[in-house]
Parts: structure tokens; sequence; C-alpha cells
């Protein structure tokens, strides 16, 4: 198991076949982190399905409003909500969008993002300081290289929880 450095900024993705480990870089986008602990902490994240996942991309996820299987399921509108907290400021950074960082998702608008992420599966660089990087999966990235894949995927794979790891 990954050694966690600091649990307040350490973010807990269960997934069915594991956790994926998620350390978060409030230093780079703290408003994008505290986002993410927020949602974690309420329980948003419970239950929400990868929506977007593109073989050689990235997989997305986080849409609180329509892709909670939990609550307000709506699987032809998962990818377009957001959750009740207001959009956030563009927090762009020199950090490359390497394997295994977390990006916010946004629409065209730069300083859109809300609660939607992904994760990038390979070097993305063609997205460097056009998407806010926050974050870096430290472990677990064989789970998160085994999503199911699609736009959207016929059966997706969801997040079975999300904990800050202070909380855990």
């Amino acid at each position: 198991m990954a050694e966690i450095k600091d649990p307040e900024n350490t973010i807990l993705i269960e997934l069915e076949g594991g956790t994926v480990t998620v350390e978060l870089l409030p230093d780079v986008a703290p408003k994008h982190c505290e986002r993410m602990k927020e949602l974690a902490r309420a329980g948003a994240y419970d239950g929400v399905i990868f929506h977007r996942v593109i073989d050689g991309f990235m997989a997305q996820t986080g849409d609180v409003q329509f892709g909670n299987t939990n609550t307000g399921f709506n699987p032809s509108r998962a990818g377009t909500g957001g959750s009740d907290k207001p959009d956030l400021p563009a927090e762009f950074s020199k950090l490359p969008h390497d394997r295994g960082t977390i990006g916010a998702a946004r629409a065209a608008n730069p300083n859109s993002a809300n609660s939607q992420f992904f994760i990038s599966f390979k070097d993305n660089h063609f997205l460097n300081g056009q998407y806010t990087v926050y974050g870096r999966v430290i472990e677990g990235m064989d789970l998160v290289d085994g999503i199911t894949r699609g736009e959207p995927p016929r059966d997706p794979d969801q997040m079975v929880s999300v904990k800050v790891a202070a909380d855990a």
C-alpha cells in the first residue's frame, strides 16, 4: 500500500476491484482540491459512474447530478451535470497532464469546472495549460486502466465510495 504522507489531501476512490489512492495538490489548485474533498465528505461521489472512458486517453466521472446511481441517475444526461456548488475558476499551472493525473473536466468556458474530473490513461500533454491538474494517482492505476471503455460505456463502472483519507 502506498504511504500516505498527507491524509487530509489524499482521496481514496473505492472501485469494485479495489482502491485508487489520489494525492491532491492544494499548492497548485487549492479551490479544486477543496471542492473534491467537500463533495467526498458529503458522499456526493458515492455511486457515480464513469460516463466517458476513451481508450488511450482518459476516464471521466464526477457528475453528481445525473451520474449518481444512488440518487437522480439519468444515464442519458450523465456527463452534463455538476453539483449544487458554484463553478470553479480555472487554476492552470505548469504541471503536465501526465499518466495518472487528475484533471478538472469542464465545458468550453475555462471557468466552468464543478464536480467532474478525469484520470489520464497516458501522457496527454496537448491538454497542458487548458485544464486544471489538481491531483495524481499514487496507487491503483492498474484499476483505472481496467475501467470499462465507452462514451458512454454500455455497463459503466462506478465509484463505490470516495473518501478523504483523514476521515477513513
